[in-house]
């Protein structure tokens, strides 16, 4: 738990970084002072609010007890043995099957699942999906998926600052300089949502791996989980789901699986799943 609160703290420091010097490139002094007051906003949404954040961006909304009996009943017995407090339960409309969880700990945890997932799983599968998602619960680990969306987002959003900066005359300089700084901007644009890609990628593989194996000791076996996961990417590469490509790294299986020639698919957020089902396997 230590090191994900370090990977945090090192995420929330470059996104105020980046603002800071994005501000600084264009407005000096008073852009540095307006970058920061821009950071601190930032860096502060992303840590109280990566919950609100990423149910929103998934269009989910609460569902309460009597209108989601069968998922309250494994959630709350998943967080008995885990010996964690019940979380905030969500349901998205996508009828893609998919899951998530955020919140910036335990205490603050959310689980969500969409309408598709309750359609295509029986109780075993679904039990092993969210003992996959109390398991990033668990090692808080969940904070880091939505600041790195929030640290993808601002990387992006700095880049169009600096492009919009130009265009309006930021930046100083006329003539040749000027000219190198557009194409060096335009360059900024390409690269910052690749650059945003391979940190979600680099965040992710490893964690999604500790996930299915706590999982399955909660439930003492991987098998269920393993099944789920077969069938999830199986719909997935045929029922599309409309998710900001910052936001896909948080599912149990990316979301975008299905999208031809999708940018963001040249940078796998999640390991491949036939290796997730193998070590699950091996594990009983």
């Amino acid at each position: 738990m230590l090191k994900n609160t370090a990977k945090t703290a090192v995420l929330l420091a470059l996104l105020g970084a980046l603002f800071m010097g994005v501000g600084a490139l264009f407005g000096g002094s008073q852009g540095l002072l307006i970058g920061l007051l821009i950071g601190l906003v930032f860096v502060g949404a992303s840590y109280w609010f990566s919950d609100t954040f990423a149910v929103k961006a998934a269009r989910a909304k609460p569902v309460s007890e009597a209108e989601a009996p069968r998922l309250y009943a494994i959630v709350r017995d998943l967080t008995q043995r885990a010996d964690l407090p019940m979380p905030k339960i969500y349901m998205s409309p996508a009828q893609q099957p998919n899951a998530f969880a955020t919140g910036r700990n335990p205490h603050h945890a959310a689980v969500a699942v969409t309408e598709g997932l309750m359609k295509v799983v029986d109780d075993d599968e679904l039990r092993g999906v969210l003992a996959h998602e109390i398991s990033h619960v668990r090692h808080r680990d969940i904070l880091i998926t939505s600041v790195a969306a929030a640290v993808a987002m601002g990387i992006t959003f700095a880049a169009r600052m600096m492009m919009w900066g130009a265009m309006f005359g930021g930046g100083g300089g006329n003539g040749r300089s000027r000219e190198n700084n557009i194409f060096g901007l335009i360059a900024m644009m390409i690269l910052a949502p690749l650059a945003a890609s391979l940190l979600q990628m680099a965040l992710s593989r490893s964690r999604e791996f500790d996930a299915d194996r706590g999982g399955a000791e909660l439930l003492g076996t991987g098998e269920p989980l393993a099944r789920a996961l077969q069938k999830i990417e199986a719909y997935a590469k045929q029922v599309p789901m409309d998710v900001d490509p910052a936001h896909a790294s948080a599912y149990i299986i990316n979301p975008l699986t299905g999208r031809k020639m999708q940018f963001a698919n040249l940078f796998m957020t999640h390991p491949p799943t036939e290796e997730r089902i193998r070590r699950l396997r091996q594990q009983g």
